[in-house]
C-alpha cells in the first residue's frame, strides 16, 4: 500500500484515543472495561490480507488491551514510556525500514512516535499537538471507527 508515495508495510495504532473514545469504565472492583468498534476489525482484517503488519503500542498495561490485540489477532506492545524507542527497537529486530511504517495517535504520549514514522495519522478528535502533526487527520473521533475510516481512505 503506497501512502503519500511511501510503500507503507506496518502500521502502528495506539489504543486509547484510537481504538477507544479515551474513556474507561471502572468497577468498584477496580477492573476497567473500555468500549471498541467492531468496523476496526474489518479494517484489520483488510490490512492483513494487503499483508500490512499491524501492532498495537500502549503505555497502559491493562489486560483490556492485550484482549483487544488478542482478538484482533496482531501483536501488542503495553506498558511503554517512549512509543518512538520502542517502534525503533521493533524495527531493528524485525527489520523494518522506518520509511515504510505508519502510526495512528492521538494524544502527546504519541509524539515520540510520531517523531520515528514515516506518516502520522490522528483521529479528528486529537490533542491539537498531534492533529497539527498528522499526515491525514481521520474524520471521525476516537473510538468511532478510526482504523476502518483509515482504511477506507487509503482504498479510495
Amino acid at each position: 500500500m503506497t501512502v503519500n508515495g511511501k510503500e507503507i508495510t506496518t502500521i502502528f495504532y495506539d489504543f486509547d484515543g484510537v481504538m477507544t473514545d479515551n474513556r474507561v469504565i471502572l468497577s468498584q472492583d477496580g477492573i476497567e472495561s473500555v468500549v471498541v468498534n467492531r468496523s476496526d476489525g474489518y479494517a484489520v482484517a483488510q490490512f492483513k490480507k494487503a499483508g500490512i503488519d499491524q501492532i498495537i503500542v500502549s503505555t497502559e498495561s491493562n489486560p483490556v488491551v492485550k484482549q483487544r490485540a488478542d482478538k484482533l489477532q496482531i501483536p501488542v506492545l503495553s506498558g511503554t514510556l517512549d512509543k518512538g524507542k520502542t517502534i525503533k527497537d521493533y524495527c531493528a529486530r524485525k527489520r523494518i525500514n522506518l520509511i515504510n511504517t505508519l502510526f495512528v495517535g492521538n494524544d502527546s504520549n504519541d509524539i515520540p512516535a510520531f517523531d520515528v514514522v514515516s506518516i502520522k495519522v490522528c483521529p479528528k478528535d486529537a490533542q491539537k499537538e498531534i492533529y497539527e502533526r498528522a499526515d491525514i487527520i481521520i474524520p471521525v473521533n476516537g473510538g468511532d471507527g478510526v482504523i476502518r475510516e483509515l482504511y477506507r481512505i487509503l482504498h479510495s
